[in-house]
């Protein structure tokens, strides 16, 4: 399971979490151009996402987002499957609604 939630919760949620993990689920070219300061990036469209997926640690609470919030749904929803234990967030909307500053 997890929750899609707006710019300004995901942010603040993940300041206050010592737990936290930011993922990026875009392309290398998306990723190139802005991302989200200390996420790590792991394309939703490689062979070996699931296989990373299953190298993180299940019991710390992701933050996912994608460019709309379509990929990073549908890799929360593949987290949940494989059994990790905590909390699971979408960016509602993706980047392209985040007004937050990016780095390059």
């Amino acid at each position: 399971m997890y929750e899609n939630i707006d710019e300004i919760e995901f942010a603040e949620k993940f300041e206050a979490d010592d737990n936290a993990v930011l993922l990026d689920v875009r392309t290398q070219e998306e990723y190139d151009g802005g991302f989200i300061a200390g996420c790590e990036l792991m394309d939703i469209f490689q062979p070996d996402f699931k296989s990373k997926l299953e190298g993180l640690d299940k019991s710390k609470n992701y933050y996912v987002y994608c460019r709309s919030g379509n990929r990073s749904g549908q890799a929360c929803g593949l987290m949940a499957q494989m059994g990790f234990t905590g909390q699971l967030y979408n960016l509602d909307g993706g980047i392209l609604g985040w007004t937050q500053d990016l780095e390059y």
